[in-house]
């Protein structure tokens, strides 16, 4: 199981925090017109699974729908039935990868040390969450992807806007976790939709 193909067609992974279930698909299709086809509904927005359940509905064929904010295995098994096929974590926790792994999700969990990204990798991690990135560093990214395996994928998270993604393309960022430089809540289509265009061309995708 890989994230690469829908990394390669476009690193954007677009995280819809706040976003409500009366809103998610307009927003979705602009989305997924601009090209970024991973759509994240933070479990920490309103009647988070309706959305899910509302964008796997819509777009499930051609889109990778996303939980995040996933802290227990309970949510695992939650966003599993509504249609989720990505779990993202805020933290690093190598039982959510397991329990991901066991119902078939993507597993993005979240991490900030060697220690952690080990771990998870070990556990069976797909990518890995740089968060929060603000934390950290381009060169620090470049000193982990030096000593983690050859082609783990890093998604920082945290920060990521057009101004900051380059430097991280640079440094070796397989995608970039981006919230509310794409969406915030009350946002519409005509937003979101000029923001994904710059965030494609920041990203090497324009």
């Amino acid at each position: 199981m890989s994230l690469a193909p829908w990394l390669d067609a476009c690193p954007v992974v677009a995280i819809l925090r706040g976003v409500r279930p009366d809103e998610v698909e307009a927003i979705g299709a602009a989305l997924l017109a601009e090209g970024l086809n991973i759509l994240e509904v933070p479990l920490n927005s309103p009647q988070p699974l309706e959305s899910i359940r509302r964008l796997h509905a819509a777009f499930g064929e051609r889109a990778l729908i996303g939980a995040g904010t996933v802290t227990t295995e309970d949510e695992v098994a939650a966003i599993t039935a509504a249609g989720a096929r990505l779990m993202v974590t805020p933290h690093a926790d190598p039982a959510l990868v397991l329990a991901a792994r066991a119902r078939g999700l993507h597993a993005c969990p979240g991490f900030l040390t060697p220690a952690e990204a080990f771990a998870l990798l070990a556990a069976g991690a797909d990518a890995l969450k740089l968060f929060p990135a603000e934390a950290a560093s381009p060169a620090v990214l470049r000193a982990l992807l030096a000593v983690l395996p050859k082609g783990t994928a890093i998604l920082p998270v945290g920060g990521m806007a057009a101004e900051t993604i380059p430097a991280w393309k640079a440094a070796g960022a397989a995608g970039f976790g981006v919230g509310s430089s794409l969406y915030r809540p009350g946002d519409g289509p005509a937003e979101v939709t000029a923001r994904a265009r710059a965030l494609r061309a920041a990203a090497g995708m324009g």
